[in-house]
């Protein structure tokens, strides 16, 4: 006979005898969901009907999964759960007394213990991609450009504009530095054009009125209108003229009107007794009294401070200050002076 799955087997009785007297079968009880089926156990033969031979060693029986659905059944009883006694009939928990502030004793202040480890913050989104935040630099400067090789005012074609009272050495220099240019160069000079009046000419010595004036600006425009014809053919030109800072009527206006933007205006001022040394020399019309000499010198220091180029001659030659002139010509070329 078999009994049921989970309960142990009873041992095999002999032909014509009853159970063993010592065997107790543990009580089972069956599946809510379905009873144990009786079956012949898997192990009896046509040679042992009723079990194995009792020397036989014991195998378990094996136990059939439960139905679907189901949760499998743990084997052996299950002890029931301890019960609790109801909310209503629980013991109160004892509360601890709660000391008055005035008779709480004083704890020391605990020591202050090691401080936890500080951890810099994760990096956020932007920066976990490997990104990283350089310092704001200085501005960069622009790369130098190479230096410039100075024009060669020996061998460009200018128009020149040189200044000076009478006696400076405007006329005399102008010629020289005209001579000696490596391009074709003339030299206009205004009072060789005023000159040409041969009758009814206003000498500016007999004084200045209104024909002195007139004729003055007469050979100014004539002056100009030269000059822009020889720099049209590619010749340069100097001029000279004892043109005065503070006198508008015969002031750079009128030959930067007649020749063009592009004039470069020199001025030669050297020590008065050198003006007058010279002019002492002159003979003509060209020679003034030393009284019209000085008070000439003292209204030309108006051009110091008035941006113009301004050369000392009173210790230079003439192929000297030519030299000088070619000087101050590369400047002015570089940086044309504003007037």
């Amino acid at each position: 006979m078999q009994h049921a799955v989970g309960s142990p087997l009873p041992p095999p009785h002999q032909p014509g005898q009853g159970p063993h007297a010592g065997w107790a079968s543990a009580p089972h009880q069956p599946a809510p969901h379905q009873s144990a089926p009786h079956q012949p156990a898997p192990y009896q033969s046509a040679a042992h009907p009723q079990g194995p031979h009792p020397g036989a060693p014991r195998r378990p029986v094996p136990v059939p999964p439960p139905p679907p659905g189901f949760p499998a059944t743990p084997p052996g009883p299950v002890p029931p759960a301890p019960q609790q006694p109801p909310a209503s009939h629980r013991p109160p928990a004892p509360q601890p007394p709660v000391p008055h502030p005035s008779t709480a004793p004083q704890q020391p202040p605990a020591s202050p213990g090691p401080m936890p480890a500080q951890h810099a913050p994760a990096p956020s989104g932007h920066d976990a991609t490997g990104h990283v935040p350089l310092p704001p630099g200085g501005p960069v400067g622009t790369p130098a450009a190479p230096p410039v090789p100075a024009p060669d005012p020996s061998a460009a074609t200018l128009a020149v504009l040189l200044i000076g009272p009478a006696g400076a050495g405007k006329t005399s220099v102008a010629k020289y530095w005209a001579d000696h240019r490596r391009v074709p160069t003339a030299h206009i000079s205004l009072d060789d054009v005023r000159e040409w009046v041969r009758s009814g000419f206003a000498d500016p010595q007999s004084g200045w009125n209104e024909n002195s004036e007139a004729q003055y600006r007469l050979a100014r425009r004539t002056c100009g209108f030269a000059a822009r014809n020889f720099l049209a053919n590619g010749i340069s030109c100097i001029l000279d003229d004892a043109v005065f800072p503070d006198r508008p009527v015969v002031g750079l206006g009128g030959w930067k009107r007649h020749v063009g933007p592009g004039l470069l205006p020199v001025v030669l001022l050297p020590g008065l007794d050198i003006v007058l040394e010279r002019n002492a020399e002159r003979t003509g019309n060209r020679r003034l009294t030393d009284e019209e000499v000085a008070r000439i010198h003292g209204r030309m220091a108006g051009w110091y401070g008035s941006g113009l180029p301004i050369i000392d001659n009173s210790q230079l030659d003439i192929p000297g200050t030519a030299r000088v002139l070619d000087e101050v010509l590369a400047r002015a070329i570089a940086s044309p002076p504003s007037w």
